[in-house]
C-alpha cells in the first residue's frame, strides 16, 4: 500500500526508505554529520487518516529516518556497528513521544565521542602558535654572522683585522634568546652582568670651576700590559651611569687582569648619596666632566698613554671632547665607542617611533630621568644661580619622554635658547670627524634603541677617513652583547672582548713603530 508522498510499504515492521516530499537531507563534517528533515507530509489535513493504517505509516516513516539519520551520522567514522537497528530498537522507537529524544540521545552521543579528537586540535593549534610567536619574538631563524666591517685599505686597518680575530669571526650570542635585540638590552639593564666582579677602587673628587664637584673612581692594574707600557683606559660609561655599575665593574675588571689602569667618570649627580655642589647636572654632550679627569690623570701619571673608551651616551661624549680641541687626542693611543646614536636630534625624533618598541624605551627612560633629577630637588632649586623653578619642574613631573625632559630642565643647565641648539651643540656629529687617532665604533643592528637610519654615520665616515673603523654586528642588542651556547651567557661579553684585543693591538703597533714617528697622531701612517 502506497501513500500519496511517502515511502513504500512493503512490511509492517520494515520500511525501505525513499525521499520524502519536501525533505533535505545535508551532511556537514566529516565527523559529525548534521542532518536536518523538513517533512511536512503528516503536517497536511488532507492526508490525514482516521484508520490506523496511518498512524502505522507514520510510525514508520520516523522510525525510516532515525535510521537515515544514523547511518549517516556514523557513516564518515566507520563505526557501522552502531548502525544495526533491531527489530526491537524499531518498536521501542515508534513509541509515541520518544522518537524526538532518542534521535537527540543519539546525535549528541556522536558529537561527544568527537569532543577529545577536536580538544586535542585545538591543543595542537596552541602550541602550534606559540612556537611561532616565540621563534619571531627570540629571532630563532637569523643565523648568526661576524660582524660587517667597513674600514679603508691601510696598513694599520689591515694589521688590526688580522690580530684581532673578534672582529672578523662569528659572533655568536646564546642560542634560545641571544638573536633578541629586546632581551639582550633588557638582560643588560636588569642585571648588567653575569657573576659581577667587584674591582677595587679610588674615589677622586675634582672641583670645577662654577661650583660643581666631578668624581671618578680609578683602578690599578692587576699585572703589566703586554707591551710592558703604563697605559690607562679613560672610561666614560652609558646616561645617567657611574662605576658601580656591572656592566663597568665587569669591563674595568678585565681590562686590569690584562694591564690597564682604569679610570671612570661618575656623571654628575648620577651616584647615589652623594650632593649636587652647584644647580646642574651631566647632559648627553657636556665634555666639562671628562675633561677634567683626564687632565688629572695626565698630571697624575705623566709616563702613561691614554685609551679612550665610551659607552652609549658615553660614546658621544668621549668622540665630541677628542674633536672638540686637537690638544684633546695629546697622549691618546685610540677611543673606541660602544652603541651611541651620534646625532641627538635625529636620535631623539626616533625616539617617537613605535618600530622596536622605541617609544616604550623612551618611556622607561625617561621616568628614571625624572627620579634621579627629582632626586636633587633641593640643590636645582635652592641655589642662588639656578636656572631652573618650580614652573620647570612641574613640566617635568608631566613629561612622558627624554626630549620633553630635555627641553624642560636639561637645555637650560648650559643655557641653550632652544631645544635644537642644544642637541646640535651637544651632538658628536659636528666634531667626531676632528679626531685623527685610531678609532672603532661598534654598534648592533637590533639595537632597539638606535634607529638604522643613524648608523649611515659611522658608515660614511669610515668609508672616508682612514683611521676609522666600522663594526656592526647582527645582534648584540644595547650594550648586550652577551655570548653563550644555548641559555646561560658567559661572565664577559663580546664587547668586553673586543674593546680590549683592538686596543691591545693599537698598544703593540704604536710599540713597534719608528720613535721619529710617535710624535703626532697626524702624520701616523694609517
Amino acid at each position: 500500500m502506497k501513500s500519496a508522498a511517502g515511502p513504500a510499504v512493503t512490511d509492517v515492521g520494515r520500511v525501505t526508505p525513499s525521499v520524502p516530499h519536501k525533505e533535505e537531507v545535508r551532511c556537514t563534517s566529516r565527523l559529525l554529520c548534521d542532518v536536518s528533515v523538513r517533512s511536512t507530509l503528516w503536517e497536511d489535513p488532507s492526508t490525514t487518516r482516521t484508520d490506523g493504517t496511518a498512524t502505522r505509516q507514520k510510525q514508520a516513516h520516523e522510525d525510516a529516518l532515525i535510521e537515515h539519520r544514523f547511518t549517516l551520522a556514523f557513516q564518515t567514522r566507520g563505526d557501522w556497528n552502531h548502525c544495526s537497528l533491531s527489530q526491537s530498537h524499531t518498536a521501542s522507537w515508534s513509541r509515541p513521544g520518544s522518537t524526538m529524544t532518542t534521535l537527540e540521545d543519539g546525535y549528541f552521543h556522536a558529537v561527544g565521542s568527537e569532543l577529545p579528537a577536536m580538544l586535542d586540535g585545538m591543543k595542537l593549534a596552541a602550541v602550534a602558535a606559540a612556537l611561532y610567536i616565540i621563534v619571531r619574538c627570540l629571532n630563532l631563524k637569523s643565523p648568526t654572522a661576524s660582524p660587517q666591517i667597513v674600514y679603508q685599505d691601510t696598513p694599520l686597518n689591515r694589521y688590526l683585522l688580522k690580530i684581532c680575530p673578534m672582529l672578523s669571526k662569528e659572533y655568536i650570542p646564546p642560542l634560545l634568546w641571544g638573536k633578541s635585540g629586546h632581551l639582550q638590552t633588557a638582560l643588560y639593564g636588569k642585571m648588567g652582568r653575569v657573576n659581577t666582579p667587584t674591582p677595587c677602587g679610588v674615589r677622586k673628587l675634582l672641583p670645577m670651576q662654577d661650583g660643581a664637584t666631578a668624581t671618578f673612581d680609578l683602578f690599578e692594574p692587576r699585572g703589566d700590559h703586554s707591551t710592558g707600557d703604563d697605559i690607562t683606559m679613560v672610561i666614560c660609561p652609558g646616561i645617567g651611569n657611574h662605576s658601580e655599575k656591572n656592566y663597568i665593574r665587569t669591563f674595568v675588571d678585565h681590562s686590569q687582569r690584562q694591564g690597564y689602569r682604569c679610570a671612570v667618570l661618575n656623571h654628575l649627580g648620577a651616584l647615589p648619596n652623594m650632593e649636587l655642589t652647584s644647580p646642574r647636572m651631566f647632559t648627553c654632550g657636556c665634555t666639562w666632566e671628562f675633561a677634567a679627569m683626564v687632565g688629572h690623570i695626565k698630571r697624575a701619571f705623566p709616563q702613561t698613554r691614554l685609551v679612550v673608551v665610551g659607552f652609549s651616551l658615553g660614546g658621544n661624549i668621549v668622540c665630541k671632547f677628542l674633536g672638540e680641541n686637537r690638544s684633546n687626542q695629546d697622549r691618546v693611543l685610540c677611543c673606541v665607542s660602544v652603541c651611541q646614536g651620534y646625532n641627538a636630534l635625529r636620535a631623539q625624533e626616533t625616539f617617537f617611533q613605535w618600530d622596536q618598541c622605541r617609544r616604550f624605551y623612551n618611556f622607561v627612560l625617561a621616568e628614571k630621568m625624572k627620579k634621579l633629577i627629582l632626586s636633587h630637588r633641593s640643590s636645582l632649586l635652592d641655589m642662588s644661580s639656578s636656572r631652573i623653578g618650580d614652573a620647570d619642574l612641574s613640566r617635568l613631573c608631566a613629561a612622558t619622554s627624554l626630549m620633553q625632559i630635555d627641553d624642560s630642565i636639561m637645555r637650560k643647565f648650559h643655557g641653550y635658547g632652544s631645544l635644537k641648539e642644544y642637541y646640535e651643540k651637544e651632538s658628536c656629529v659636528h666634531y667626531i670627524h676632528k679626531v685623527s687617532v685610531p678609532l672603532l665604533l661598534v654598534n648592533s643592528s637590533d639595537d632597539p634603541l638606535i634607529h638604522q637610519s643613524l648608523l649611515a654615520i659611522p658608515r660614511t665616515l669610515a668609508e672616508k677617513m682612514p683611521n676609522v673603523i666600522f663594526a656592526l654586528t647582527q645582534h648584540g642588542g644595547h650594550l648586550g652583547f652577551f655570548e653563550g651556547a644555548v641559555l646561560f651567557p658567559q661572565p664577559l661579553t663580546w664587547m668586553d672582548k673586543v674593546i680590549v684585543e683592538y686596543t691591545d693591538a693599537i698598544c703593540h703597533w704604536e710599540k713597534n713603530r719608528p720613535a721619529c714617528r710617535r710624535s703626532g697622531h697626524q702624520d701616523m701612517n694609517f
